[in-house]
């Protein structure tokens, strides 16, 4: 595109974003954290793509701005149809964006299924000690330490890639055996030497 069809383009672009057309003659040091966050979410959707990989999309905005920027890509996914491949440490920010979460331990998927699946009944031991250790804004909740928080430099050479951290280590079999992968509903899957269904079922009894 060149010329005035360029230039249209751009300010619809900017539209999209709740950004004003005059945001097309500014530098990059005018504007403020939210607003380049925005301005990055215009690029990525310029080129009409029908997938996005947002990586660390919010990290260090704060928790207004990253209000913003979330329900801004959540109006635009609605609008375009675009799927996100959306990468976060930040577990609420994950559960507010996601239809599909999938776990990774040390580079290695751990669990996959439906966000709600997930949040509600965590099947693998690692899922498990993440959504456990969150802090809740309430001073009477305590977070749940159900594994050691040891540092880890790269997965082991075999069996299970959580077995140094894993409260529920079955011994030699994790320690030799690759953990196969268990289908659950909802296509909910796990990769744990652990029963997917006694997981979830004893999950259930302890929320209840």
């Amino acid at each position: 595109m060149t010329g005035s069809k360029l230039k249209e383009s751009i300010a619809d672009l900017l539209k999209k974003v709740r950004l004003g057309e005059f945001y097309m003659c500014r530098y990059p040091r005018q504007l403020s954290g939210g607003e380049k966050q925005r301005v990055a979410v215009a690029r990525a959707f310029a080129a009409k793509p029908d997938i996005i990989l947002c990586d660390e999309v919010t990290s260090a905005l704060d928790v207004s701005v990253q209000a913003a920027v979330l329900n801004l890509l959540q109006k635009l996914k609605e609008e375009s149809g675009t799927t996100y491949i959306f990468v976060s440490h930040d577990l609420a920010v994950v559960k507010a964006i996601s239809d599909r979460v999938a776990v990774l331990y040390q580079g290695r998927l751990c669990e996959i299924g439906p966000s709600k699946n997930i949040y509600q009944f965590p099947s693998h031991p690692y899922t498990e000690a993440l959504i456990g250790a969150v802090l809740e804004p309430d001073p009477d909740i305590k977070p749940k330490l159900v594994t050691e928080d040891i540092v880890e430099e790269k997965p082991p050479e075999k069996g299970c890639c959580f077995q140094g951290r894993c409260p529920r280590i079955l011994g030699d079999k994790c320690r030799n055996e690759t953990p196969p992968w268990q289908l659950g509903k909802d296509g909910h899957a796990i990769r744990c030497h652990l029963n997917i269904n006694e997981l979830t079922f004893a999950q259930a009894k302890i929320d209840s």
